[in-house]
């Protein structure tokens, strides 16, 4: 079936995103919004918009009823649903097919699966992916994770099989803390997800995050478009990722692609997904799980692939074959994003809120935004504090790495603290240019002293400046501007030597 008007089930960057694909292949949009994005560009960008709610999610973005009634009303074919709020609800899935409209996204039968970590295990466990020693199944008998404990090995991670974003996960040194532990991620798993079904693996201590992301149409054929690196992180959320990773070779690479496409053959997945994967300090690379949905992250694999992931989820979901080959992808140059949270990563990365005072966005050569704000707009805060992504492509690492640079050095935005400073230390790190991290990056290497400290410096030459233009503008005497001009160099002095 051919898709002529298509609903975005969600708000800022992604949804302006997905419309901006649909208008290239000439489909209608329909945006659905809240009261707090009532002036938002996605709205004004889509054909249609409706107001579905107040602010908070739950009683907008996340109500299906509401939206299955704006596509009977508007005449909708299909809906996307981005990342996060519906987009990897199996519940809502059925609801909106079952109502006659095309969901563009996998099935809510694939979504069970990969949603539990305990069923994703099982249904790939045929395929001999490799998997962090651990248990099977759910555990809940403090002295049978024990005898598990001591069989692979402590440290050991407890985790939730709902879970992610790190809630329902404990890392347990030694026998004589599992028992609390374990009773501690129970609680959190039931309180987060609904779910207190926990397991045993054992700890990686070192690893990186790679993920692989996959395309599955309708006529059984099933590609990978190489590997995204997301090791930099806090809170076990990413904040830095970059395509290809600079520490895979390409025996690795193939063999990691391989084992995505054999966990996207496990549960008959259609459409776009991302199988993740850790790596450890040898090497060895472990299945993770398996994200049913567009990644956050997808413009850096676009990039050095030049395959528009939205232009394919939606000609998988009107019938049409994936339009290339496997044979046909190569990696061509390099990519990062960074993502620009209004969080304070001096203060924990802890949210921010206020208004946009100033929001000025870089530009040139190899550098792409994907934003749903405009300056004079407010950060609500009833949703994910994110305010765009940043990317740069580059004939190579170092050419993108640069330009990522260069790019956060011109975004100005004023009026809350952002992840922009953390980035640009990140990209300047030794570890970082060389490749030798992993997901402790910033429990490694990062405190907040280390931004102060260059604030401080700005501060200092600022106000030198300042002073030496007033009194130039004054025509002090010869006495005074030379005392001013030493100064000066002695500052710069100090501030070369630290």
């Amino acid at each position: 079936m051919k898709i002529k008007k298509i609903l975005v089930a969600n708000r800022g960057e992604i949804a302006l995103r997905i419309m901006r694909t649909a208008k290239d292949m000439g489909i209608k949009t329909v945006a659905v919004f809240s009261e707090a994005d009532r002036t938002a560009p996605f709205v004004r960008y889509a054909d249609e918009a409706v107001c579905i709610g107040p602010p908070p999610s739950a009683e907008s973005y996340l109500q299906v009823d509401k939206i299955i009634k704006v596509c009977k009303d508007l005449g909708v074919d299909a809906i996307h649903p981005g990342y996060g709020f519906l987009s990897e609800n199996a519940d809502a899935t059925r609801r909106i097919t079952d109502a006659g409209i095309i969901f563009i996204g996998p099935s809510p039968e694939a979504m069970e699966v990969m949603g539990s970590k305990l069923a994703a295990k099982a249904a790939v466990k045929k395929y001999n992916i490799p998997m962090v020693p651990g248990t099977e199944g759910a555990i809940d008998d403090p002295e049978e994770a024990k005898k598990v404990a001591k069989e692979i090995g402590f440290p050991i991670l407890i985790k939730a099989s709902a879970g992610g974003g790190g809630k329902g996960m404990r890392i347990v040194e030694s026998e004589e803390m599992l028992e609390e532990q374990m009773q501690r991620a129970i609680s959190e798993a039931v309180s987060a997800f609904g779910d207190g079904s926990v397991f045993i693996e054992r700890y990686v201590g070192s690893p990186r995050h790679i993920e692989i992301q996959v395309l599955a149409d309708t006529h059984g054929n099933i590609v990978h478009l190489f590997e995204r690196e997301c090791s930099i992180q806090r809170r076990h959320q990413k904040v830095i990722e970059e395509a290809p990773s600079s520490v895979l070779t390409p025996e690795i690479r193939e063999a990691m692609g391989k084992c995505a496409v054999d966990v996207a053959r496990a549960c008959n997945y259609v459409g776009a997904g991302t199988v993740e994967f850790l790596l450890d300090e040898n090497k060895n690379f472990y299945f993770l799980e398996m994200n049913t949905r567009l990644q956050v992250e997808h413009p850096v694999t676009e990039q050095i692939t030049g395959v528009d992931l939205v232009r394919e989820q939606i000609n998988i979901a009107e019938g049409s074959p994936i339009s290339f080959k496997q044979e046909d992808l190569k990696i061509l140059g390099h990519s990062f994003e960074v993502r620009v949270y209004a969080e304070d990563p001096a203060n924990n990365f802890l949210p921010d809120i206020g208004k946009l005072n100033t929001y000025n966005r870089p530009a040139g050569p190899g550098v792409r935004v994907d934003d749903g704000f405009e300056q004079g707009m407010e950060i609500p805060i009833y949703y994910d504090p994110m305010i765009s992504k940043l990317i740069t492509y580059g004939k190579d690492r170092e050419e993108a790495r640069q330009r990522m640079i260069r790019a956060i050095d011109e975004y100005q935005i004023s009026g809350v603290e952002t992840t922009l400073p953390f980035c640009k230390f990140a990209l300047q790190h030794p570890n970082f240019i060389s490749g030798d991290f992993d997901t402790h990056f910033v429990a490694k290497y990062f405190t907040p002293e280390v931004l102060k400290q260059k604030n401080n410096e700005k501060e200092e030459i600022a106000a030198l400046l300042a002073t030496f233009y007033h009194q130039t503008s004054m025509k002090s005497n010869p006495a005074q501007q030379s005392s001013l001009n030493k100064d000066c160099k002695q500052s710069k002095w100090k501030l070369k030597r630290k």
